[in-house]
Protein backbone atom coordinates (compact mmCIF):
# COMPACT_ATOMS: atom_id res chain seq x y z
CA UNK A 1 0.00 0.00 0.00
CA UNK A 2 1.09 3.34 -1.05
CA UNK A 3 1.89 5.93 2.01
CA UNK A 4 -0.84 8.26 0.33
CA UNK A 5 -3.42 5.35 0.88
CA UNK A 6 -1.90 4.61 4.21
CA UNK A 7 -2.96 8.03 4.97
CA UNK A 8 -6.33 8.01 4.02
CA UNK A 9 -9.17 5.45 5.53
CA UNK A 10 -9.72 2.14 3.87
CA UNK A 11 -13.52 2.13 2.41
CA UNK A 12 -13.95 -0.99 0.44
CA UNK A 13 -11.18 -3.61 -0.47
CA UNK A 14 -11.36 -5.47 -3.65
CA UNK A 15 -9.39 -8.58 -4.49
CA UNK A 16 -6.96 -7.28 -1.88
CA UNK A 17 -6.99 -3.77 -3.72
CA UNK A 18 -7.65 -0.76 -1.67
CA UNK A 19 -10.34 1.82 -2.49
CA UNK A 20 -9.68 4.69 -0.05
CA UNK A 21 -11.78 7.59 1.29
CA UNK A 22 -10.15 9.52 -1.19
CA UNK A 23 -10.73 7.84 -4.16
CA UNK A 24 -14.62 7.91 -2.46
CA UNK A 25 -14.65 11.48 -2.56
CA UNK A 26 -12.87 11.80 -5.89
CA UNK A 27 -15.45 9.79 -7.54
CA UNK A 28 -18.26 11.78 -5.23
CA UNK A 29 -16.87 14.52 -6.80
CA UNK A 30 -17.20 14.19 -10.43
CA UNK A 31 -20.55 12.02 -10.07
CA UNK A 32 -21.41 16.50 -8.35
CA UNK A 33 -20.25 17.55 -11.66
CA UNK A 34 -22.47 15.24 -13.70
CA UNK A 35 -25.41 16.63 -11.27
CA UNK A 36 -25.71 12.63 -10.25
CA UNK A 37 -28.70 12.71 -7.38
CA UNK A 38 -29.18 10.27 -4.36
CA UNK A 39 -26.34 9.26 -1.94
CA UNK A 40 -23.04 9.99 -3.68
CA UNK A 41 -20.64 8.10 -1.19
CA UNK A 42 -22.46 4.74 -1.55
CA UNK A 43 -22.64 5.35 -5.62
CA UNK A 44 -18.84 6.36 -5.81
CA UNK A 45 -17.94 3.77 -3.93
CA UNK A 46 -20.05 1.35 -5.83
CA UNK A 47 -18.55 2.64 -8.74
CA UNK A 48 -14.74 2.32 -7.85
CA UNK A 49 -15.54 -0.87 -6.94
CA UNK A 50 -16.98 -1.93 -10.12
CA UNK A 51 -14.26 0.36 -11.58
CA UNK A 52 -11.51 -1.71 -9.99
CA UNK A 53 -12.71 -4.98 -11.33
CA UNK A 54 -12.70 -3.86 -14.97
CA UNK A 55 -9.71 -2.39 -14.35
CA UNK A 56 -8.44 -6.05 -13.53
CA UNK A 57 -10.22 -7.87 -15.93
CA UNK A 58 -8.85 -5.11 -18.76
CA UNK A 59 -5.15 -6.29 -17.22
CA UNK A 60 -6.10 -9.61 -17.67
CA UNK A 61 -6.80 -10.02 -21.08
CA UNK A 62 -4.44 -7.23 -22.09
CA UNK A 63 -6.54 -5.19 -23.72
CA UNK A 64 -5.97 -1.55 -22.47
CA UNK A 65 -6.02 1.52 -24.18
CA UNK A 66 -2.84 3.69 -23.70
CA UNK A 67 -1.83 6.20 -22.08
CA UNK A 68 -1.69 7.83 -25.35
CA UNK A 69 -4.94 7.36 -26.35
CA UNK A 70 -6.45 8.54 -22.71
CA UNK A 71 -3.98 12.13 -23.11
CA UNK A 72 -5.74 12.34 -26.50
CA UNK A 73 -8.73 11.53 -25.40
CA UNK A 74 -9.01 13.96 -22.62
CA UNK A 75 -7.27 16.80 -24.88
CA UNK A 76 -10.58 16.13 -27.00
CA UNK A 77 -12.75 16.43 -23.89
CA UNK A 78 -11.30 19.41 -22.72
CA UNK A 79 -11.86 21.17 -26.67
CA UNK A 80 -15.67 20.06 -26.77
CA UNK A 81 -16.06 22.20 -23.36
CA UNK A 82 -13.99 25.21 -25.01
CA UNK A 83 -10.61 24.68 -22.93
CA UNK A 84 -7.42 23.87 -23.19
CA UNK A 85 -6.06 20.12 -21.28
CA UNK A 86 -4.53 22.69 -18.67
CA UNK A 87 -7.80 24.34 -17.82
CA UNK A 88 -9.38 21.84 -17.93
CA UNK A 89 -6.97 20.34 -15.11
CA UNK A 90 -7.33 23.77 -12.95
CA UNK A 91 -11.34 22.80 -13.21
CA UNK A 92 -11.17 19.07 -12.22
CA UNK A 93 -8.65 19.66 -9.43
CA UNK A 94 -10.56 22.79 -8.26
CA UNK A 95 -13.99 20.41 -8.29
CA UNK A 96 -12.37 18.01 -5.69
CA UNK A 97 -11.96 15.39 -8.90
CA UNK A 98 -8.29 15.68 -9.83
CA UNK A 99 -6.77 15.07 -13.67
CA UNK A 100 -5.16 11.34 -12.90
CA UNK A 101 -8.86 10.30 -11.09
CA UNK A 102 -10.74 11.44 -14.57
CA UNK A 103 -7.57 10.05 -16.79
CA UNK A 104 -8.27 6.78 -14.86
CA UNK A 105 -12.03 6.94 -15.13
CA UNK A 106 -11.26 7.72 -19.31
CA UNK A 107 -8.57 4.75 -19.61
CA UNK A 108 -11.57 2.43 -17.95
CA UNK A 109 -14.70 4.01 -20.12
CA UNK A 110 -12.40 3.27 -23.26
CA UNK A 111 -10.96 -0.22 -22.31
CA UNK A 112 -13.90 -2.31 -21.17
CA UNK A 113 -16.69 -2.20 -24.02
CA UNK A 114 -13.82 -3.93 -25.69
CA UNK A 115 -13.30 -6.01 -23.06
CA UNK A 116 -17.14 -6.51 -23.16
CA UNK A 117 -17.43 -6.65 -26.87
CA UNK A 118 -14.60 -9.29 -27.09
CA UNK A 119 -16.30 -11.63 -24.39
CA UNK A 120 -19.71 -11.54 -25.76
CA UNK A 121 -19.32 -11.02 -29.74
CA UNK A 122 -16.83 -13.43 -29.98
CA UNK A 123 -13.11 -12.30 -29.56
CA UNK A 124 -11.17 -14.79 -27.69
CA UNK A 125 -14.49 -16.44 -25.94
CA UNK A 126 -16.08 -17.78 -29.12
CA UNK A 127 -17.81 -17.02 -32.33
CA UNK A 128 -21.07 -15.46 -33.61
CA UNK A 129 -23.30 -18.38 -34.63
CA UNK A 130 -23.68 -19.05 -38.32
CA UNK A 131 -27.55 -18.07 -37.44
CA UNK A 132 -26.58 -14.62 -35.93
CA UNK A 133 -24.42 -13.57 -39.11
CA UNK A 134 -26.97 -15.31 -41.50
CA UNK A 135 -29.52 -13.36 -39.66
CA UNK A 136 -27.38 -9.71 -39.39
CA UNK A 137 -26.37 -10.03 -42.92
CA UNK A 138 -30.31 -10.53 -44.02
CA UNK A 139 -31.06 -7.07 -42.38
CA UNK A 140 -28.03 -5.43 -43.87
CA UNK A 141 -29.19 -7.06 -47.38
CA UNK A 142 -25.40 -8.38 -48.59
CA UNK A 143 -22.10 -9.40 -47.09
CA UNK A 144 -20.22 -6.48 -45.47
CA UNK A 145 -16.89 -5.57 -47.51
CA UNK A 146 -13.82 -4.49 -45.49
CA UNK A 147 -10.19 -4.11 -46.02
CA UNK A 148 -7.80 -6.68 -44.74
CA UNK A 149 -3.80 -5.45 -43.99
CA UNK A 150 -0.99 -7.55 -43.56
CA UNK A 151 1.15 -5.31 -41.51
CA UNK A 152 4.60 -5.25 -39.78
CA UNK A 153 5.73 -3.35 -36.88
CA UNK A 154 9.44 -1.72 -37.06
CA UNK A 155 10.49 -0.89 -33.70
CA UNK A 156 13.19 1.46 -33.19
CA UNK A 157 13.70 0.39 -29.57
CA UNK A 158 14.67 3.02 -26.48
CA UNK A 159 15.05 1.49 -22.98
CA UNK A 160 12.98 3.19 -20.68
CA UNK A 161 16.06 4.81 -19.02
CA UNK A 162 17.55 6.52 -22.14
CA UNK A 163 14.06 7.60 -23.01
CA UNK A 164 14.91 11.52 -22.51
CA UNK A 165 18.21 11.84 -23.84
CA UNK A 166 18.12 9.67 -26.76
CA UNK A 167 14.09 9.41 -28.06
CA UNK A 168 14.26 12.45 -30.64
CA UNK A 169 17.58 10.98 -32.33
CA UNK A 170 15.80 8.12 -32.58
CA UNK A 171 12.75 9.54 -34.15
CA UNK A 172 15.29 11.12 -36.91
CA UNK A 173 16.37 7.57 -37.45
CA UNK A 174 12.57 5.89 -37.89
CA UNK A 175 12.12 8.83 -40.53
CA UNK A 176 15.04 8.56 -41.96
CA UNK A 177 14.60 4.97 -42.88
CA UNK A 178 11.55 5.05 -44.20
CA UNK A 179 12.54 6.10 -47.49
CA UNK A 180 15.31 3.32 -47.56
CA UNK A 181 12.80 0.23 -46.55
CA UNK A 182 12.80 -2.69 -48.98
CA UNK A 183 9.63 -4.26 -47.77
CA UNK A 184 8.26 -6.81 -45.71
CA UNK A 185 10.31 -9.87 -47.16
CA UNK A 186 13.68 -8.04 -46.10
CA UNK A 187 12.51 -6.08 -43.34
CA UNK A 188 14.93 -8.51 -40.94
CA UNK A 189 17.63 -7.92 -43.01
CA UNK A 190 16.62 -3.91 -43.13
CA UNK A 191 16.38 -4.14 -39.44
CA UNK A 192 19.59 -5.93 -38.70
CA UNK A 193 21.26 -3.15 -40.60
CA UNK A 194 20.71 -0.60 -37.51
CA UNK A 195 21.39 -0.67 -33.92
CA UNK A 196 18.21 -1.83 -31.65
CA UNK A 197 15.83 -2.47 -34.01
CA UNK A 198 13.39 -5.06 -34.28
CA UNK A 199 10.48 -6.44 -36.58
CA UNK A 200 7.30 -7.54 -35.25
CA UNK A 201 5.06 -9.43 -37.83
CA UNK A 202 1.32 -8.86 -37.20
CA UNK A 203 -0.33 -11.16 -39.34
CA UNK A 204 -4.10 -10.12 -40.75
CA UNK A 205 -5.61 -7.68 -39.20
CA UNK A 206 -9.02 -5.88 -41.04
CA UNK A 207 -9.70 -2.46 -40.96
CA UNK A 208 -12.32 -2.20 -38.22
CA UNK A 209 -9.89 -4.07 -35.84
CA UNK A 210 -6.95 -1.78 -36.09
CA UNK A 211 -6.49 0.45 -32.87
CA UNK A 212 -7.86 3.63 -33.42
CA UNK A 213 -4.13 5.83 -33.65
CA UNK A 214 -3.31 3.39 -36.48
CA UNK A 215 -5.95 4.28 -38.76
CA UNK A 216 -4.99 7.70 -39.79
CA UNK A 217 -1.57 6.95 -39.83
CA UNK A 218 -2.35 3.73 -42.35
CA UNK A 219 -5.05 5.79 -44.25
CA UNK A 220 -1.73 8.47 -44.78
CA UNK A 221 0.72 6.06 -45.50
CA UNK A 222 3.19 6.68 -47.74
CA UNK A 223 5.76 3.94 -49.89
CA UNK A 224 4.28 1.32 -47.50
CA UNK A 225 5.19 2.54 -44.38
CA UNK A 226 3.42 4.73 -42.21
CA UNK A 227 4.65 7.98 -40.36
CA UNK A 228 6.41 6.88 -37.05
CA UNK A 229 5.02 7.44 -33.99
CA UNK A 230 6.14 7.96 -30.25
CA UNK A 231 4.99 4.63 -28.00
CA UNK A 232 6.11 2.57 -24.29
CA UNK A 233 8.36 0.78 -26.33
CA UNK A 234 10.22 3.33 -28.13
CA UNK A 235 9.56 5.06 -31.43
CA UNK A 236 7.67 2.49 -34.39
CA UNK A 237 6.36 2.48 -37.75
CA UNK A 238 4.15 -0.06 -39.23
CA UNK A 239 4.82 -1.36 -43.03
CA UNK A 240 2.08 -2.09 -45.06
CA UNK A 241 2.53 -5.70 -46.53
CA UNK A 242 -0.24 -6.19 -48.23
CA UNK A 243 -3.75 -4.78 -48.66
CA UNK A 244 -7.09 -6.21 -50.54
CA UNK A 245 -10.60 -5.98 -50.27
CA UNK A 246 -12.31 -9.33 -48.50
CA UNK A 247 -16.00 -10.11 -48.16
CA UNK A 248 -16.24 -13.43 -46.42
CA UNK A 249 -17.76 -14.84 -43.13
CA UNK A 250 -14.77 -13.79 -40.78
CA UNK A 251 -14.89 -10.56 -42.47
CA UNK A 252 -18.78 -10.18 -41.85
CA UNK A 253 -18.05 -11.21 -38.03
CA UNK A 254 -15.61 -8.08 -37.74
CA UNK A 255 -17.39 -5.93 -39.03
CA UNK A 256 -20.62 -6.86 -37.41
CA UNK A 257 -18.66 -6.90 -33.91
CA UNK A 258 -17.10 -3.39 -34.64
CA UNK A 259 -20.68 -2.04 -35.26
CA UNK A 260 -21.81 -3.09 -32.27
CA UNK A 261 -19.12 -1.85 -30.40
CA UNK A 262 -19.51 1.59 -31.70
CA UNK A 263 -23.46 1.39 -30.79
CA UNK A 264 -22.05 0.40 -26.94
CA UNK A 265 -19.44 3.23 -26.86
CA UNK A 266 -21.67 5.86 -28.22
CA UNK A 267 -24.85 4.90 -26.22
CA UNK A 268 -22.79 3.87 -23.16
CA UNK A 269 -25.75 1.24 -22.92
CA UNK A 270 -24.62 -2.50 -23.07
CA UNK A 271 -26.79 -4.99 -21.61
CA UNK A 272 -23.75 -7.44 -21.51
CA UNK A 273 -21.52 -4.95 -19.66
CA UNK A 274 -24.04 -4.99 -16.50
CA UNK A 275 -23.97 -9.49 -16.82
CA UNK A 276 -20.37 -8.93 -17.07
CA UNK A 277 -19.69 -6.84 -13.92
CA UNK A 278 -22.22 -9.04 -11.67
CA UNK A 279 -19.85 -12.31 -13.37
CA UNK A 280 -17.24 -10.35 -12.14
CA UNK A 281 -18.63 -9.58 -8.74
CA UNK A 282 -20.04 -12.79 -7.95
CA UNK A 283 -16.17 -14.10 -8.12
CA UNK A 284 -14.68 -11.39 -6.33
CA UNK A 285 -13.65 -10.58 -3.12
CA UNK A 286 -14.77 -7.30 -1.62
CA UNK A 287 -14.89 -6.28 2.03
CA UNK A 288 -16.31 -2.79 3.51
CA UNK A 289 -13.86 -2.48 6.49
Amino acid sequence: MTTAKAASEIAAVVNKIPITSNDVARRAAFLRLQRAKGDLRKLAREQMIDDTLKREEVARVKMSVSMDDVDRSFARFAASNKMTPQQMGQVLNQAGVGVEHFKAYIAVQMSWPRVVNARFSGGRSGRMSNEELVKRMAEGGQKPVTTEYFLQQIIFVVPEAKRKSILNKRMAEAKASRSKFPGCDQAKTFAATMLDVSVKPLGRIMLPELPADWKPLIEKASGGTTEPRITEKGVEFLAICNQRQVSDDVAAEVVFRAEDLGKAEKTGEDPNDKKYVEELRSKAQISYP
